[in-house]
């Protein structure tokens, strides 16, 4: 069974930077050819996805998200971290990580996290 938690301050000042991180079991980051996604949902609005970092250690973002943001992993620990950077109270949301899998019929995800709430705020 494939667990994931997510991990990080509840708080974040505007102009900081937010910095989350997801530990994952019951499979390894490593592990051809899975994806790893930080995914987040502002109140009232719909998932947005935000970055991936797969198996291999290529990683992908969000254009709209993109000079802001930074994705890493730490293989030994098996867990995977989001940074975004230069933080505005838009950027309040439940931040979730999640797996991503990518095959010829698409983008999907299997397993979530439980998602912590972030919220930006002086």
């Amino acid at each position: 069974q494939v667990q994931l938690q997510e991990s990080g301050p509840g708080l974040v000042k505007p102009s900081q930077t937010l910095s989350l991180t997801c530990a994952v079991s019951g499979e390894s980051i490593t592990t051809n050819y899975y994806y790893w996604s930080w995914i987040r949902q502002p109140p009232g609005k719909g998932l947005e996805w935000i970055a991936y970092i797969n198996y291999s250690g290529r990683f992908g973002y969000n254009p709209s998200l993109k000079s802001r943001t930074s994705i890493s992993r730490d293989t030994p620990k098996n867990q995977f971290s989001l940074q975004l950077s230069s933080v505005t109270p838009e950027d309040t949301a439940v931040y979730y990580c999640a797996r991503q899998l990518v095959t010829a019929g698409g983008i999907s995800y299997d397993y979530w996290g439980q998602g912590t709430q972030v919220t930006v705020s002086s």
